[in-house]
């Protein structure tokens, strides 16, 4: 399915603004549509701004414990798999919106990635999802979790239910104690509202408390300087170093939330996420 969307003076090195209406228009075009149409929009969408395979990557769709993933293999990748659980604001997204970020984490790691197919709101709940991304994560014994937004918010409670501790990959995600009073300003592709209407499909995605000890020991985050969840991404980065947690903290100045998908072509979010891959490839040893 195509998506039509402006075009840019150049098309290797693109200004955040640019990036900021091409995804605004192909979010336009979803509107009234039902979920199931409004996904593959998304789907089509977003893999307009992902980058090629990387050389040698082996793509392979399957089952495992009765849930669908794609695994992304690199030609040099060492033994060891990394679990990625994708955004999308628990409605939309897949492993096809997200093929493009696995992808580059699977070579950027040198490990085997498996992106979890989780099933979505409104048809399934939050516990749905969670039990999803478990099942898979109980069958591949992962030496890490990622998390992209929605997915990062699962792999915080992933985390908590796995029988051995692994680090943490986070990508703006929504954290524990999110309300009107902790987020920050509404910013292009993400507002406060959208944030809080959270709830309206996935209730158990905000829990209203604080975590009383941090999801894990070791943890990677990224955030984006334009993003109303950076705000208490941050002051939880603060609360787990306070609590013994060692965890890398970096933010892609200028960027928004999304534009992690456009990884390649955005230098700011580059940076940043080759500087995130490189700190969590350090994590799992080398």
């Amino acid at each position: 399915m195509s998506v039509d969307l402006p075009t840019t003076p150049d098309d290797d090195v693109w200004p955040i603004g640019d990036f900021i209406a091409r995804f605004e228009a192909g979010l336009a075009s979803m509107d009234g549509l039902d979920w199931p149409e409004a996904r593959e929009r998304y789907d089509a969408l977003c893999r307009t701004f992902a980058p090629p395979d990387p050389s040698g990557m082996h793509v392979i769709d399957e089952r495992c414990s009765g849930v669908d993933v794609r695994r992304f293999v690199s030609a040099e990748a060492r033994s060891g798999r990394v679990l990625f659980v994708h955004g999308g604001g628990f409605t939309i997204g897949s492993v096809r919106s997200h093929h493009g970020v696995a992808a580059s984490l699977a070579a950027r790691l040198g490990r085997e990635v498996i992106s979890v197919d989780y099933r979505l709101a409104p048809e399934a709940c939050y516990a749905e999802m969670l039990a999803d991304c478990l099942a898979v994560a109980d069958a591949c014994e992962p030496l890490a979790l990622v998390g992209d937004s929605a997915g990062g918010r699962l792999v915080l409670d992933l985390a908590v239910k796995l029988p051995t501790e692994v680090p943490l990959g986070l990508i703006y995600p929504p954290v524990d104690g999110i309300d009107g009073s902790t987020l920050g300003a509404s910013a292009p592709l993400l507002s406060r509202e959208e944030v809080l209407g959270i709830a309206d499909y996935c209730p158990e995605a905000l829990p209203p408390d604080t975590q009383a000890e941090p999801p894990a020991r070791q943890m990677e985050v990224v955030a984006v300087a334009h993003d109303p969840l950076t705000r208490p991404l941050e002051a939880a980065v603060a609360r787990w170093r306070h609590d013994g947690a060692s965890i890398g903290y970096r933010c892609a100045d200028v960027m928004v939330h999304g534009a992690l998908h456009a990884h390649a072509r955005l230098p700011e979010m580059h940076n940043a996420w080759q500087a995130f891959c490189q700190a969590l490839k350090g994590r799992l040893g080398e």
